[in-house]
């Protein structure tokens, strides 16, 4: 069987998400062998490896097995299908492209290829996270009966505030979303084994008019010294959503990206039979365990499963991704796909929910999740 050292992969976008994909490759030992950015001289700015001219170029390397797609969403379906198309294995930031159209062509394409892929919900391995899992597959929690909680951030807060994300043809019609909101559904459907069958939801756009700056700004800078224009909006500041899934469960989402002072809070609480649990992404070496007739339990992150480092030493959001890709590079070196993380049709659902959640503040009626 290959080694995961003899692997070596290409990253494609050089932002903040690219130079995670990159450190967390790097601490797994996978060699880093090319980098595109949206320009060779942008890339050649950051130190994340060697660079690569064009996608193509990328594509055309055949030392180059995994490809890692950290771009723009509207970029996600072409680059993907062209990565399949020459052999390379695809690890693909969501949404894995911009339609359920879109998406359930990638995953028939994928699945046929035999070749390894990936959408990136990270969050799935926080270690009480996977724990959280656990105990609902072991029945401690009983029936689950209600699921709640959100995705909470306040990056987008001000008018001034800007991102690619913010403009409909390169992020997509939903934006919070699409971009967080598809996190939390992604991560109480893994973590209880539910699936998603009918949504209603309420989308508002609080700040109509932003200023954007007149020249490209990357993720989380700062761009106060810019000459900027009004940029009016259409795609939502934060949303709720009401959940029913298969059999029978409740649900209930607040998604934010106007939230003040809530950095990147991904939370949730699962209410069952016989207990219930509640994870914060803001404190997420901790799983709270409610009991009824016993003291209630904080249980904190213990050696074993995706934690690599002793108790007591914080493991955080990029050792996620580093346990993420230890799971699909060991699938790669295997030659076979795993069922460990979360593949191209994982990205597929999320779409489809997605544009259920479209139609259903359009219409505002609860709409049926149809896979």
């Amino acid at each position: 069987m290959t080694r995961v050292q003899d692997i070596r992969a290409g990253v494609v976008g050089t932002g903040f998400i690219g130079a995670v994909h990159v450190d967390a490759l790097r601490r797994l030992g996978v060699e880093v062998a090319g980098i595109v950015g949206s320009s060779p001289e942008r890339a050649a700015s950051k130190p994340l490896g060697p660079v690569v001219d064009s996608y193509e170029a990328l594509l055309a390397d055949p030392r180059i097995d995994v490809v890692h797609l950290t771009t723009p969403n509207h970029l996600h379906y072409a680059q993907v299908k062209a990565a399949l198309e020459v052999g390379k294995h695809v690890v693909c930031e969501k949404p894995l492209a911009m339609t359920a159209a879109e998406t359930g062509e990638l995953v028939e394409l994928a699945e046929r290829s035999g070749l390894v892929h990936c959408t990136n919900f990270n969050i799935r391995f926080y270690a009480q996270v996977q724990e959280a899992r656990r105990r609902v597959q072991a029945g401690d929690v009983g029936d689950v009966w209600n699921v709640h909680g959100g995705y909470l951030q306040d990056w987008l807060l001000l008018p001034t505030d800007w991102n690619w994300r913010l403009e409909p043809e390169k992020g997509g019609a939903l934006r919070a979303v699409g971009d967080i909101g598809s996190h939390w559904l992604d991560l109480v459907q893994f973590v209880t084994g539910l699936e998603v069958e009918q949504v209603f939801a309420d989308l508002t756009t609080a700040i109509h008019v932003r200023q954007r700056p007149a020249a490209e700004v990357e993720t989380f800078a700062s761009a106060d010294d810019v000459t900027r224009v009004d940029a009016p909006m259409t795609a939502e500041d934060f949303a709720h959503i009401l959940v029913r899934f298969r059999g029978g469960a409740r649900g209930s989402c607040v998604v934010s990206q106007v939230s003040a002072g809530r950095k990147n809070r991904v939370h949730f609480e699962i209410d069952g039979s016989r207990s219930a649990l509640a994870w914060d992404g803001e404190r997420p070496e901790e799983l709270w365990v409610g009991n009824r007739d016993e003291p209630s339990e904080l249980l904190l992150r213990g050696m074993g499963g995706v934690a690599q480092l002793p108790p007591g030493h914080a493991e955080g959001f990029a050792d996620t991704f580093r346990e993420l890709y230890r799971a699909v590079y060991r699938a790669v070196a295997a030659g076979e796909q795993g069922d460990d993380y979360p593949t191209f049709r994982a990205g597929h659902v999320e779409n489809v929910i997605a544009e259920a959640v479209a139609r259903s503040h359009r219409d505002q009626t609860w709409v049926e999740v149809t896979l």
